[in-house]
């Protein structure tokens, strides 16, 4: 090779790298400055600048691989069949753990108790997250593991179901979760890491060059792990939990510690609950609020003081016009600022043009508009058409960038571009808020970026930028490049 150059060629369009791994030049004059002896990568399709997830979870993503996987079940006693097949493969006392029900879709859409799991599981504990991770369903004994009985009191910003007998059913939402995930047992490393780097692999198949994940420090020690020994396929942006921010502080760290594969950047903080598992905090009064307002302005103001960045976790129209309460007073208080509203799913028309007022990214997910609209209509009609409104925040100037929240949803970009334009035109659910290809992609690529800080390294094919490709022809994925690497496809 001449130097390390490397040539996409047969793309859309060509590509010139340099042994950095950034563009040198695209288009009629790739060939040219890349030179006869450069390593040539034969690719097909039109190349777009490589497609970033704004909001996912890796941990979670890993862990799905380690329990038993609910989703699609279309059933209560579908999902319960899972379980019996998995547990039989268990120690006596071991925990079978698993997410990805969703009793919504099932014919009896009730929430399940802990009895069905007793007898699935033959009397083992279980850990089940819902798909949407917001509520989870024990069995007795994962119950008495974690001694959550008739006298446990609901945590501030959870809830604990409970029967007429006033014991718990089986079912903890938001933050009553965390009494419970605490008695599991802790995974090995070399079995997590396994997990988590066939995780990873999967989002570079389906086109993705960098993430961004909301993740706990389990999660953050293993990419380290993974960094250190070249491992990682793709980049990783990591944003800790806000309960990790006086530590943060303490260690003087900062938003954009790192390097190109993998840095820190943001501080997540949850306002509100979901729309699946009715804790969504509305302006009607209904949902729960997880985070208290004055802990909310603390958290900004530390932040904003700290030099690291603040994710806010808003789905309702209530929690968004508290999380934009809390950012307005401290707009653009650094240059590096970028306050962000995660999902993000009602905001109420008063509150659109706030967020372009605060600099404050919205930061969505546009698969979840398939998957919630039925609740959306039934449970919040007079809210719909503020739902998932794409449309007017770039109409008024919002900064918009793209995500999946898998592994909630699917992690396919590609099912997400469809999501914010063609599927509501098609379905014509107020399809004033969708997108054109060339602003959703833009979501996915320019505003991912800068969403992390990383606007001027990626989410664009000019000379300079790191050589992060996604490669895309009739529909699908067929190559994708990470710093000029060829990490799948070809």
């Amino acid at each position: 090779m001449s130097g390390g150059k490397v040539l996409l060629a047969g793309c859309r369009p060509e590509i010139a790298a340099g042994a950095d791994g950034r563009i040198l030049a695209t288009g009629a004059r790739a060939r040219a400055v890349a030179g006869r002896d450069a390593l040539v990568l034969q690719l097909r399709g039109q190349a777009w600048p490589g497609l970033g997830d704004s909001h996912l979870h890796l941990e979670a993503l890993a862990l799905s691989r380690l329990g038993v996987d609910l989703s699609g079940a279309r059933s209560r006693e579908e999902a319960l069949e899972r379980v019996h097949r998995r547990a039989r493969r268990l120690l006596p006392d071991g925990w079978l753990l698993g997410r990805g029900w969703y009793n919504d879709e099932w014919r009896d859409p009730r929430f399940p108790d802990r009895h069905g799991l007793d007898r699935a599981a033959a009397g083992r504990p279980v850990l089940l997250h819902r798909a949407d991770g917001h509520s989870a369903w024990l069995s007795t004994a994962a119950l008495g593991a974690a001694g959550i009985t008739a006298g446990t009191p609901d945590p501030e910003g959870g809830v604990i179901d409970r029967g007429p007998d006033g014991g718990p059913t089986g079912i903890l939402r938001e933050s009553a979760i965390a009494l419970a995930v605490g008695s599991v047992p802790e995974i090995p490393a070399a079995v997590y890491d396994k997990a988590l780097i066939a995780a990873l692999r999967d989002l570079a198949r389906l086109g993705l060059t960098s993430v961004q994940s909301f993740d706990g420090s389990r999660s953050f020690t293993a990419l380290q792990r993974l960094h250190a020994a070249r491992r990682l396929p793709l980049r990783v942006t990591y944003h800790l939990p806000v309960a990790q921010l006086g530590e943060a502080e303490r260690m003087g760290v900062r938003s954009g510690l790192g390097d190109d594969m993998l840095r820190v950047w943001g501080v997540k903080g949850f306002l509100d609950g979901s729309v699946g598992s009715r804790t969504a905090q509305m302006l009607d009064g209904s949902g729960v609020e997880v985070m208290p307002q004055d802990e909310l302005e603390d958290a900004v103001r530390r932040c904003a003081g700290a030099g690291l960045n603040i994710c806010l976790h808003a789905i309702g129209d209530r929690a968004v016009r508290r999380a934009l309460d809390a950012l307005l007073p401290h707009a653009r208080a650094r240059p590096d600022w970028r306050p962000r509203l995660e999902h993000a799913q009602f905001v109420h028309a008063d509150d659109v043009p706030r967020f372009r007022a605060g600099g404050v990214i919205a930061s969505m997910q546009p698969i979840h508009a398939v998957t919630d609209r039925p609740l959306t209509d039934s449970e919040w009609p007079h809210q719909a058409a503020h739902a998932h409104a794409w449309g007017a925040l770039q109409r008024a100037g919002a900064v918009l960038a793209f995500g999946t929240d898998a592994p909630v949803e699917t992690a396919d970009p590609l099912a997400c571009l469809h999501a914010a334009t063609s599927w509501r035109r098609e379905v014509g659910w107020h399809p004033e808020q969708a997108l054109s290809e060339r602003q959703a992609l833009a979501a996915y690529t320019i505003g991912a970026a800068f969403a992390a800080g990383l606007e001027r390294k990626v989410g664009r094919l000019a000379a300079g930028y790191l050589c992060d490709v996604t490669v895309v022809d009739s529909g699908r994925v067929t190559a994708t490049i990470v710093g000029g690497r060829l990490v799948c496809g070809g």
